[in-house]
């Protein structure tokens, strides 16, 4: 069985005594049966973690977010995309996605139907964000070594999202409220059986907007349904219920960043996304940036530098705003799908008219999106003509471009489905100003899995960037 005994180690949830000591050559410090409780703990935080890490250091320039600075030329804010780039997020998510084969076995053999719920959920989650970085990779023959599968084929990114939808569905099936979870609780939702179900389908209704521009998958007509049918597919309804790990800084629950002062080293805020953000007057803004400051360090509010800005860093007479540090100081939140995501969903559903109620569900998300990062709503903030809904999908997109503020990938996935927002461009920017459509694979790949690459790259056509995946067409 795959186990990583330092993350496991640290989130042990049980210990056991025997007064059995006939198996004298038993390692009292290995787990003689894992079981999905023993699982849960370290893939959500080893994931998300990971994730969030990877959200600032690469969705944050790709999105106009920040960049780095000084960068007199070159960088991924320009669109300069490393050939490595998507090393880190492959091999993390084939860790714990052997860890979640462990757990949904497991649970498998308990007969233990809500952590086999959870196990098909979080195995939807990781491959989701896997292939849409990447395209076809590896699934059906992944992370079965003792299978002896050392080199697994790559399946399509159509198979991949046929497998995943069809365990959403499975798993909004298996969740037993009467039985609960046995095990010590998990740190996400504290063994709450119905957020667990939730998030199952709000997860859902975000992987089938994801491939909606596919037409054959009447994924508008899915999600429809499952809009009209909230007792059969229940979704997260307020902030309370969001999938936001709380990393409270005690035992392994820790921040990512064991140095806060790294997240905004060398960074500044991009214009993009703080200009907004002052036209809007928003009060997220001193909770995310710092205000700037001019030569003689007087405050000049908040401030930004353009994403792949032409010309020497000389050019701003000015110190631009950068992030607040509190953000990766413990305690801390990492989004993995925040109740705001599931409203302006409903939005899009309803303003490309499936459903109803677009306005409603526009101003929902919205407030949520500013209340999840523990600012205040102001009662006049849709006084403002630039923030009312004007029934475009180009406004839903905008805001929630800020609802997904440091989740993952999500800003990129959804610019690459959309094309919005719609984001400046620069002389500067490399790749002839056109945002990367993907990652290239691990180079690793083409030395030890070959022949299997060779055919993920005819399904896609080329292993570059501007290579579009199935779904973004």
């Amino acid at each position: 069985m795959t186990y990583i005994a330092a993350c496991l180690s640290l989130f042990m949830l049980n210990t056991a005594c025997t007064g059995d000591f006939e198996e004298i050559n038993e390692d009292p410090n290995r787990i003689a049966q894992i079981s999905p409780g023993t699982l849960i703990n370290p893939i959500i935080y080893g994931m998300a973690s990971h994730n969030a890490s990877r959200s600032a250091s690469t969705n944050f320039d790709l999105m106009q977010v920040t960049l780095p600075f000084p960068s007199v030329s070159g960088g991924l804010h320009r669109y300069d995309v490393s050939p490595n780039i998507g090393n880190s997020s492959w091999n993390t998510s084939y860790k714990w996605l052997a860890n979640i084969r462990e757990m949904r076995m497991a649970a498998e053999a308990s007969g233990d139907n809500n952590y086999l719920a959870a196990a098909l959920t979080l195995n939807a989650w990781v491959y989701s964000n896997l292939t849409d970085q990447f395209g076809p990779v590896p699934m059906t023959e992944a992370v079965r070594a003792e299978d002896g599968i050392l080199y697994p084929a790559y399946d399509s990114q159509e198979l991949i999202y046929e497998t995943i939808l069809s365990d959403l569905e499975t798993a909004n099936q298996l969740y037993d409220t009467d039985m609960g979870m046995i095990y010590a609780s998990d740190i996400l939702f504290n063994n709450d059986v119905e957020k667990w179900k939730k998030f199952t389908n709000s997860l859902h209704m975000r992987l089938l907007l994801r491939i909606s521009n596919r037409t054959e998958t009447n994924a508008f007509q899915k999600l429809t349904t499952m809009i009209n049918n909230p007792e059969e597919y229940p979704v997260f309804e307020s902030n309370a219920e969001s999938a936001i790990l709380q990393v409270t800084g005690v035992g392994a629950n820790v921040s990512p960043w064991g140095r806060p002062q790294d997240f905004r080293l060398n960074v500044k805020m991009a214009s993009f996304f703080i200009d907004n953000l002052n036209d809007w007057n928003d009060p997220r803004r001193p909770l995310i940036a710092t205000t700037g400051t001019d030569l003689d360090n007087n405050n000049i509010g908040y401030i930004g530098i353009p994403s792949g800005y032409d010309g020497p860093d000389s050019q701003f007479e000015y110190n631009a705003s950068t992030l607040q540090i509190l953000q990766v100081t413990n305690p801390m939140q990492i989004f993995i799908l925040p109740y705001s995501e599931v409203e302006f969903i409903k939005a899009e559903v309803a303003q490309r008219g499936f459903t109803g109620d677009a306005e409603e569900h526009y101003n929902k998300g919205v407030k949520a999106a500013i209340e999840q990062v523990k600012a205040t709503m102001p009662e006049d903030y849709f006084d403002n003509t630039a923030v009312q809904y004007d029934g475009t999908l180009e406004q839903i997109m905008l805001q929630k471009y800020y609802a997904l503020y440091f989740v993952d990938y999500q800003q990129w996935f959804e610019f690459r489905r959309t094309g919005l927002p719609e984001l400046p461009t620069t002389p500067a920017m490399l790749n002839n100003g056109i945002m990367p459509s993907r990652f290239p694979y691990p180079s690793d790949q083409q030395v030890y899995n070959l022949s299997n690459y060779q055919a993920a790259v005819q399904m896609i056509g080329e292993d570059d960037i501007n290579t579009k995946v199935w779904w973004d067409n």
